[in-house]
């Protein structure tokens, strides 16, 4: 929801998670080939994307966060998925807080691992010294505060 009102506030385009569009069609149950397929048509769209966003491209979701669903799921991660973490970076990234409260959601999974998950994202994007900032607040608070943090970042944009 953060990407698509940042998007809209910012006059520019979204990338949407295409995990969810790929697991609606194919079903909850999915395979470690399926996480492959998700990275790969993820970038597709964020490269569509990208010759249509005007000053930003929000994406909802990105390779650090396929890495780790797959590392959690399976123990291990696909090399192209990893170097794509490296090669494949953003300006900012934006890591949501746990302080919303959990809605059930029948594609989301390990609803008791919501601090651990957080803890290892977090940690992903500090030991990569990426630049990212942790986006609080309930409702229209949490989009302020992200607005709050592109403007500071990106103050001659």
């Amino acid at each position: 929801m953060l990407a698509e009102q940042l998007a809209a506030n910012f006059n520019t385009v979204w990338v949407p998670e295409y995990a969810r569009e790929y697991l609606e069609l194919k079903g909850p149950s999915y395979e470690e080939k399926d996480i492959l397929a998700i990275a790969k048509g993820q970038l597709e769209r964020e490269t569509k994307a990208l010759s249509h966003a005007s000053g930003y491209l929000f994406c909802d979701t990105e390779f650090i966060v396929t890495k780790i669903w797959s590392e959690v799921k399976y123990g291990r991660c696909h090399p192209w998925i990893l170097e794509q973490v490296e090669r494949h970076t953003y300006d900012l990234y934006f890591l949501c807080d746990i302080d919303l409260p959990w809605e059930f959601d029948p594609l989301r999974e390990h609803p008791g691992m919501r601090k651990e998950l957080f803890e290892l994202y977090c940690r992903e994007l500090k030991s990569r010294t990426f630049p990212f900032h942790v986006v609080t607040g309930l409702g229209s608070d949490r989009l302020r505060n992200a607005i709050r943090i592109i403007h500071e970042q990106f103050k001659d944009k």
